[in-house]
């Protein structure tokens, strides 16, 4: 791929990915970043205190690839680090997801004791039961706790993040928010968890120390676009923007993010604790609880999602979806063109950070072989 000119639109996970894969491969690759940072929403920086602050709100890796883990390895070493998430309900913290752990320190033991012999009956220990599946058993207890878990965890939490009630929801969003049949309390049971150790940033910087990469930060792609060669291009950004629009403008879920320092060793007891019935926000992350930062001072960030601050979540009601058909196969017909849509925003979906890490990589894979 000598003389292959590699043009890609944003410097989130996946378009750092595609850049170092093609870079190697001995490409000339150019990144156009509309923003001041590269990184996308996993971007971090290092406070006054050493503290590694995420800008957009928390990031650990998890993940059962084996492929996305070893490829991260290359850029950096690892905090280990198992993610445990807390909520406040009732005036307690208690683990979240809902688990065998949180129904003994919400109900009363004898009934704790019955609710969990039906749930090892029913489903079986180790799964996980979607709230909303909970809530159509026919049993009584199992339907007390579902409907428990629906008013106490769910639906207020729903209603700040999203606007909407569950029901309202795609079934991929109800069913990230499960009862586990465990006393295993970590948030993620993935056999590969950590945390960079130098930080995300630092991280993506070694991705990029290539010199066959060339980065240029607060550029606007639309304004350049007819100026820049290019073979291969790929398009991480907001498919809706690339098409100008031309079948309506998909939406998401927002978030503004507040940060803020107190002269404490702790705030609270683990770095991220959810909120789903009090206040405005959502949950607070303590960000120097991801890496043991003993410094004096800490470092938090509080959520408010709604309609304002940085894109997050699709939001993936029928007509959203009616609109992404639209412009994917518009963008499906730009293939011949060697035009690529790839990423969270191009392809107006989720990923998980492993996720997006894995689909550059099948992408590189496909593209390359595609040339060849």
């Amino acid at each position: 791929m000598q003389d292959v000119k590699v043009l890609i639109i944003g410097s989130g996970i996946t378009g750092i990915v595609l850049a170092e894969c093609f870079a190697s491969a001995g490409a000339k690759v150019l990144i156009i970043e509309k923003r001041n940072h590269i990184g996308g929403n996993c971007y971090d920086f290092e406070d006054e205190n050493g503290i590694f602050v995420h800008q957009y709100g928390p990031h650990i890796v998890h993940t059962h690839y084996q492929e996305v883990w070893d490829y991260l390895s290359r850029f950096t070493d690892w905090i280990y680090y198992q993610h445990r998430v807390l909520g406040f309900i009732d005036g307690q913290f208690v683990p979240i997801p809902f688990n065998l752990n949180t129904l003994y320190m919400l109900f009363p033991r004898r009934l704790a004791e019955k609710v969990e012999r039906k749930l090892l009956k029913g489903f079986g220990l180790g799964k996980s039961v979607s709230i909303l599946e909970l809530r159509k058993t026919e049993d009584q207890d199992l339907r007390f706790l579902a409907d428990f878990v629906y008013e106490k965890v769910f639906l207020n939490y729903t209603l700040k993040q999203w606007g909407l009630k569950p029901e309202e929801l795609d079934p991929s969003v109800t069913g990230r928010v499960p009862v586990v049949v465990s006393r295993d309390d970590r948030y993620f049971h993935d056999p590969y968890q950590g945390i960079p150790r130098e930080g995300y940033t630092r991280m993506f910087e070694k991705m990029l120390a290539h010199p066959n990469i060339q980065i240029e930060l607060n550029t606007d792609f639309f304004a350049v676009k007819d100026r820049l060669p290019y073979d291969l291009l790929f398009y991480t950004g907001p498919i809706d923007e690339f098409f100008e629009y031309k079948f309506g403008k998909l939406a998401y879920r927002c978030v503004e993010m507040r940060f803020l320092t107190f002269n404490l060793e702790s705030y609270q007891p683990v770095a991220v604790v959810n909120y789903p019935n009090d206040y405005d926000f959502t949950r607070i992350t303590e960000f120097k609880k991801f890496t043991g930062n003993t410094a004096s001072q800490t470092t938090i960030g509080i959520e408010y999602p709604g309609e304002s601050g940085f894109p997050a979540w699709p939001f993936l009601d029928k007509r959203n979806k009616q609109i992404f058909e639209e412009y994917h196969r518009e963008a499906e017909s730009l293939r011949k063109e060697n035009i690529y849509f790839v990423g969270r925003l191009a392809e107006y979906r989720y990923y998980d950070m492993d996720d997006a890490v894995k689909r550059a990589l099948d992408v590189f894979a496909e593209v390359v072989g595609s040339v060849r």
